[in-house]
This record gives structure tokens, C-alpha cells and sequence, in this order.
């Protein structure tokens, strides 16, 4: 039996803080198929919620092991946006037990994977290698490609999350959840990006290389406001083509936050200290804006 700091290191690798992001996305998907077919699927949609969760806690418990693993842990320095949850620094010994987690909660997701292709056929296997790959890879080998990390933590909770619950849902690919999932792909890359910042140092003795690593922080923060804009873009141009409906430009307004988070991280270059006050304002726009997005696509019709 685990005794209490075990599972209380099992349950800080999980990162509860951070899961909230995981259904503001799948609400997106829901709403996209509520749009095209009438229905809320309460059922299936708890179920996609089930094993899109469990994808996030895998893919946080894989970090969290393999960055204990490496040493990253010890070097880094914390923030309540960065650096990983401390966890095994305080229980190194519960560690195996993360990594259990890890692979348990990707079973949990692969399981209801596999119920919905059994369902809808072999079209959402696509879907569901790329999400596993992800989860498997990212710490490992995508961290070490500034192109591919930077658009990793997008295509994971943008496409494969959105297009994967509408299609979960209604057995059918979508253009409206195609179009719906580039809110969340270019937010949620802005939201690992910006949290790279503090740990350049620790993460590049590591032997990463993402892209403040290789291109440093101002271009990182250039990118960054190039992301809002472009996801403000695609709120914009679906309004414009009547894809969606005037009530998602309420979208626009948590986006505001973003616009402030790259004013604060351009003021703030290289200072660590300076940047951590803009950092919930990251979080902000990457969590409410696609929350009420989503909200705003069961008005379509």
C-alpha cells in the first residue's frame, strides 16, 4: 500500500492545475458536433473527456519521471508555471510510481480509443497514433526540435483533440472542427512557449532545444505574438465567412490577455523575475479563450 507522501507525489506529477485546459478543448469538439448534428452526446462526450484527461496526466507523469530521470529537477528553478511540479525532488522514492501512472493512464486512454474505433471504424486511428506519439516522445526526443516542440503541445490539444471528439462523437471529420481547432493549437503553443522562458538554462544543460533555446527569447516572444494574432485571426475570418457566429467574438475578449502577456514578456527580456507576473495572463488566454469559444459554437444555428 502507498503511504500519503507517495500519493501525494502521484498526485502533484498529475499537475491538477494545469488539466483544466484539457475540457475548455474537448468543449470545442463537443459544440462543433453539437452544431452539425443537434445532439450532445452526454455519454460519449464523458467518455472523450475520460481519456483525453488521462492523455494529459500520462503525458505530465512521463515528464515528470524522465525529468527527475535526467537531473532536470534538481537545476531547474520552480515557478508556479514551470519547471515541472517538484514532486520527485521531495519523494524521490515514489518515482517508479509516477512512471506507473504514466503508462497506466495511457492505457485508460488508449482503451477508450479503442471503443470508438470500434464504433466509427479505423478513421480516428490516425488521431489516436499521433496523440499516443506525442505523449511517448515528447520529453525524450520532440523537446530536442525547436520546430517540432513548438507545435506539439498545439496539435495535441488543437487538432487531435478537437477533430478526435468530433469525430469520436459523430463519426464523421469535420471542416467546422478543423477551422474550430486552430483557436486552441496556436493558444496552447503560446502556453508552453512562454513557460519555456525561465528554464532556458536548466533546459539547455539538459541537452533540449526548443526554440527560446535555439533562437532566444525575443524571437520566442515574437512567435508568441504572432500566435495570438493568428488565433484571434481564425476567430475573425469564421465570423467573416459565417462558419461561426457573432457570439464567438466574446472569444476575443480573454485573448486580451495574451496581447498583455507578450507586451510583458517583450518589456521583460531575459528577466525571469519580471516575466513571472505575466504568466498567469498566458494562462488565462490559453484556457478561457477556447472555453468560451467553445460555448459560443452551440449558437450556430
Amino acid at each position: 500500500m502507498m503511504n500519503k507522501n507517495t500519493v501525494a507525489a502521484l498526485f502533484k506529477s498529475s499537475r491538477p492545475s494545469f488539466l483544466a485546459l484539457t475540457p475548455a478543448c474537448i468543449l470545442i469538439g463537443v459544440a462543433t458536433s453539437y452544431a452539425e448534428t443537434g445532439q450532445v452526446f452526454w455519454l460519449a462526450s464523458a467518455l472523450v473527456l475520460l481519456g483525453s484527461l488521462a492523455a494529459h496526466i500520462s503525458a505530465n507523469a512521463f515528464n515528470e519521471y524522465l525529468d527527475f530521470k535526467s537531473g532536470l529537477d534538481f537545476n531547474t528553478q520552480r515557478t508556479p508555471f514551470s519547471g515541472g511540479s517538484g514532486a520527485l525532488v521531495e519523494t524521490p522514492e515514489a518515482h517508479n510510481n509516477v512512471l506507473y501512472l504514466a503508462w497506466a493512464t495511457l492505457a485508460i486512454t488508449v482503451l477508450v480509443g479503442l471503443y470508438f474505433v470500434s464504433l466509427h471504424g479505423a478513421a480516428l486511428l490516425p488521431i489516436g497514433i499521433a496523440g499516443v506519439a506525442i505523449i511517448i516522445t515528447y520529453t525524450q526526443w520532440i523537446n530536442r526540435s525547436p520546430v517540432l516542440c513548438l507545435i506539439a503541445p498545439g496539435l495535441s490539444f488543437g487538432p487531435l483533440m478537437v477533430i478526435g471528439t468530433h469525430l469520436a462523437l459523430t463519426g464523421e471529420y469535420s471542416w467546422l472542427a478543423l477551422i474550430a481547432s486552430l483557436v486552441p493549437f496556436f493558444l496552447t503553443n503560446n502556453l508552453l512557449l512562454l513557460n519555456q522562458l525561465p528554464d532556458i538554462k536548466a533546459d539547455a544543460e539538459a541537452g533540449r532545444h526548443h526554440l527560446p533555446i535555439a533562437y532566444g527569447w525575443k524571437h520566442s516572444v515574437t512567435v508568441y505574438g504572432c500566435f495570438v494574432v493568428a488565433a484571434a485571426l481564425a476567430i475573425i475570418t469564421g465570423i467573416s465567412s459565417e462558419t461561426f457566429n457573432a457570439w464567438s467574438s466574446a472569444a476575443l475578449l480573454p485573448m486580451l490577455a495574451g496581447v498583455a502577456a507578450y507586451k510583458g514578456a517583450r518589456e521583460h527580456e531575459d528577466d525571469v523575475k519580471g516575466l513571472l507576473a505575466y504568466l498567469p495572463l498566458n494562462v488565462l488566454a490559453a484556457v478561457i479563450t477556447p472555453l468560451v469559444f467553445g460555448a459560443s459554437l452551440f449558437f450556430i444555428h
